[in-house]
């Protein structure tokens, strides 16, 4: 299939494009370039791929998208601190350039359009029982809130000749050409690795899904080749059976696979009132020849032998290289960015 992802230079995005590539699709790749050059080693194939092009999603047009048989949707600004520093930008961005990207994709003829999405739409939905994609989500933050808004308005548009699925992702983590440092377990690894001390910054209590990026690789990948009745409009939860951890089950995986490291907790830590269990037996009901390969465990194993040999520092850890919130600030400190957060044609500073 000939396939657009949005995205492709971010921590799933890579991992997704080279994996496309493999797979014998015909990928072209558009990003906004925030984080081109945070690469944990070298520069990355998917920097590379045919057709692949820096442009902000809110820059797209309908002949952009001409051509291409999917979109793989996965552009946006990442997480809650970002939605928190400037909701509006969160808003613009994940929501209003969201739906207009499918509407766009939807007039050029593309027929499957795969929406990354988030457990975290459900917020505060409690864990007395494991979260179903028939629960009402209850989202909590700006970024919570866009991808929800976006769920609900491109499901609008499904009809015979546009089929949209949207992937709510649970908390990833695992190695990637572009790590991201600042979500639970790689951060959780990061601490142990460069500090001896597996810092949370909760009390542990809150519940989270918890999926390998290889694994959420997969999920999209099988939805390209997924008949459109399977999926067509429809919301899965993209994670493992039995991988939902409290944070602090979570700290002791992690201080077990780095030896010598002890668990700690911020002074004053409080709880999270983002707090839920997840299912997600819809998935692997609809895609029994989904074999995940990964669990939690062999992640931290993973992540801590990755950050090891790249000999990752304190300093870069927090830094802009491995932490979205501080690299966005950055381009903003240095006018790598404009008003509207869109990059300039300057030479970019380069994380440490």
């Amino acid at each position: 299939m000939r396939v657009l992802v949005t995205g492709h230079r971010g921590y799933i995005g890579s991992v997704l494009t080279s994996t496309l590539i493999t797979m014998g699709h015909d990928v072209s790749g558009l990003d906004a370039g925030y984080y081109e050059d945070c690469t944990l080693g070298q520069p990355h194939e998917s920097d590379t791929v045919t057709g692949g092009w820096r442009k902000d999603i809110r820059d797209v047009t309908r002949a952009d998208l001409a051509g291409f048989d999917a979109v793989m949707h996965l552009a946006a600004l990442c997480n809650d601190p970002i939605g928190d520093l400037n909701a509006e930008w969160t808003h613009e961005i994940n929501h209003r350039a969201t739906v207009r990207l499918a509407h766009l994709a939807k007039e050029a003829g593309v027929s499957r359009f795969i929406f990354s999405s988030s457990c975290s739409v459900y917020g505060d939905a409690g864990v007395d029982d494991e979260l179903t994609e028939t629960t009402t989500p209850r989202p909590l933050t700006p970024y919570a809130l866009s991808k929800s808004r976006s769920e609900e308005d491109i499901a609008a548009m499904a009809d015979g000749s546009f089929s949209p699925v949207f992937l709510r992702n649970g908390s990833v983590y695992g190695l990637s050409p572009r790590l991201r440092a600042d979500i639970v377990l790689n951060n959780l690894v990061c601490w142990a690795v460069t500090t001896g001390r597996v810092t949370m910054l909760t009390n542990g209590s809150p519940w989270r899904p918890l999926v390998h990026v290889d694994d959420v690789v997969a999920v999209f990948a099988l939805m390209l080749a997924a008949p459109t009745e399977t999926i067509h409009n429809q919301v899965f939860n993209v994670g493992i059976p039995g991988e939902n951890y409290q944070v602090s089950r979570l700290a002791e995986i992690v201080r077990d696979a780095v030896p010598g490291s002890e668990i700690v907790a911020v002074p004053h830590a409080g709880g999270d009132t983002r707090d839920y269990r997840v299912s997600f037996d819809k998935l692997c009901k609809a895609f029994p020849s989904f074999m995940p390969r990964w669990n939690v465990p062999a992640g931290a194993v993973q992540v801590r032998d990755g950050v090891i040999s790249a000999g990752m520092t304190l300093e870069q850890f927090q830094g802009p290289r491995f932490t979205r919130l501080a690299r966005l600030s950055q381009l903003i400190e240095t006018g790598g960015v404009d008003a509207t957060l869109r990059m300039r044609e300057v030479a970019l500073p380069v994380p440490p």
